[in-house]
């Protein structure tokens, strides 16, 4: 919109710039025009007044010889006068066609002249000086005719001049109506274009904070707005969405919370009545004479008891963690001694020689793993849970595979990969969902806690389906040094 903008005023002044240039040379068109025009008026004034210098000439030669006969010297000074008038004629023009002309218009003067001085000068009978005043008056004659003729053509000239002065006047003054008309015109054009556009995209904008302040958080902008507006709507868009999993992490923190309601006040009205029902059964089963059958029904009810006792502690753990307690630990000596933990869960419970799975655990620990700040039975507890759920996920031979690797953003991170049967890609985004489970006797909270404490840690758990199809990879980042509700190092 910015260059689309100093474009159109970039044009703009293109335009006027031009025009104010046009009009510039025309006027100075006109002025010279004019100026040639005046010229011209003046050397048509100076050849009328040579007409009617000769005039007055061939009036005192008509006169001479009468009793109305001009002095001698009054007739030289008109003469005179007529030769200056005539010199100041032919120094008016300069181009050779004219000049010619008036060379030999100029040469009839002097003859005039001569035949005028013969006449005055000349001392012979009556009938030789009539014969050359009668020469003298003819010639003054032919002059007066050649200055009539040339009088004619002048004007003639000047008329045309006048009249293509006055077209480019016109010309001139109808551009100058033109451009001010045009000129507003192009001007609400502009506007109007410029307008129109921002309008447009601005109530599509308003349209969309409209759709978002209505909590349609699945609405986008779908027009293809232009420049800066193109801009804003992208990141309008990144921000619904944006909005969107917000207000979906608030919906889940809000159901957790509940949740953690539900399980504290559960717990506390179900568990002691819980290990009341469990103590009463087991001394019945202690002190009755049961058949071995009877036994069983007695065992299995207090197993299924424990379990109920499992699903509450791990609610109470998901709803109440405990507050971290970091200090500066070694992330290679915790996966160890858990890698350990998870080969003796491998043993048989009849015989702990016996193995129940082949699975083959690799490590590949950087070696320039720095210490971390983190809490330790936090991590450990998370640990643990993600090896023995790759276990279950082997079916009877596989691998677990534990690397780490120290990231440039002043963070560790730990991949725990099994070579199980994997998870639906589907379901893969509602694993650490609270009661998600693809267990027959799961209860969905583990990973649900182990995410929960991986958070407290301030850092960051994500799995992915292995390229080669099989089985899961989790990924845990966290922070070389970090704060926890208040912990510093």
């Amino acid at each position: 919109m910015k260059k689309k903008i100093y474009l159109g005023l970039f044009l703009l002044i293109l335009c006027f710039l031009a025009g104010g240039i046009y009009i510039g040379k025309s006027i100075d068109g006109v002025t010279d025009k004019l100026e040639t025009i005046i010229t011209l008026h003046k050397v048509e004034f100076l050849r009328e007044t040579l007409l009617n210098k000769i005039i007055v000439v061939q009036g005192d030669l008509l006169l001479k010889d009468t009793p109305h006969a001009r002095q001698v010297d009054t007739f030289i000074q008109h003469v005179e006068e007529m030769h200056q008038t005539a010199m100041r004629c032919l120094d008016c023009h300069h181009k050779e066609q004219v000049k010619q002309r008036l060379d030999r218009f100029n040469s009839m003067i002097d003859v005039y002249i001569k035949k005028l001085s013969r006449i005055y000068t000349l001392r012979a009978n009556e009938q030789r000086l009539k014969i050359e005043k009668t020469l003298a008056f003819d010639i003054g004659q032919a002059v007066v005719e050649q200055v009539n003729s040339i009088l004619i053509t002048s004007a003639h000239k000047t008329s045309q001049r006048i009249y293509q002065a006055r077209n480019n006047i016109n010309k001139t003054k109808h551009f100058l109506f033109t451009l001010m008309i045009i000129g507003p015109l192009f001007l609400l054009f502009t506007f109007h274009f410029f307008l129109r556009q921002f309008t447009r995209a601005v109530t599509t904008l308003n349209n969309a904070t409209r759709k978002i302040k209505e909590g349609k958080l699945d609405f986008r902008i779908k027009d293809q707005l232009k420049d800066e507006f193109r801009e804003m709507a992208t990141s309008f868009n990144e921000m619904a969405v944006s909005l969107n999993e917000q207000q979906n992490t608030i919906q889940q923190t809000e159901r957790l919370a509940a949740i953690g309601e539900l399980a504290a006040g559960l717990a506390h009205e179900v568990k002691n009545p819980l290990a009341g029902m469990k103590v009463s059964i087991e001394v019945l089963k202690n002190e009755l004479d049961l058949k071995q059958e009877d036994k069983e029904i007695f065992l299995k009810i207090i197993n299924e008891i424990n379990r109920i006792d499992s699903l509450l502690k791990n609610m109470l753990n998901y709803a109440r963690p405990s507050t971290p307690q970091p200090h500066y630990i070694n992330i290679h000596e915790i996966l160890s001694a858990i890698i350990k933990i998870s080969k003796f869960s491998l043993r048989s419970p009849s015989d702990t020689s016996r193995l129940t799975k082949d699975i083959l655990f690799v490590t590949d620990f950087a070696a320039d793993m720095p210490d971390i700040f983190a809490d330790p039975e936090q991590l450990q507890q998370v640990f643990l849970n993600l090896i023995l759920n790759g276990i279950d996920a082997i079916t009877e031979k596989g691998a677990i595979t534990i690397k780490t690797e120290k990231t440039p953003a002043d963070s560790v991170q730990i991949r725990i990969s099994d070579t199980g049967k994997g998870v639906d890609p589907e379901q893969l985004n509602m694993v650490f969902n609270p009661f998600f489970t693809t267990k027959t006797k799961g209860t969905g909270l583990g990973l649900a806690i182990c995410k929960r404490l991986i958070e407290q840690q301030n850092g960051t758990i994500k799995v992915f389906n292995n390229t080669d199809g099989v089985g899961v990879t989790f990924v845990i980042t966290l922070p070389e040094i970090q704060e926890s509700k208040g912990a510093t190092p």
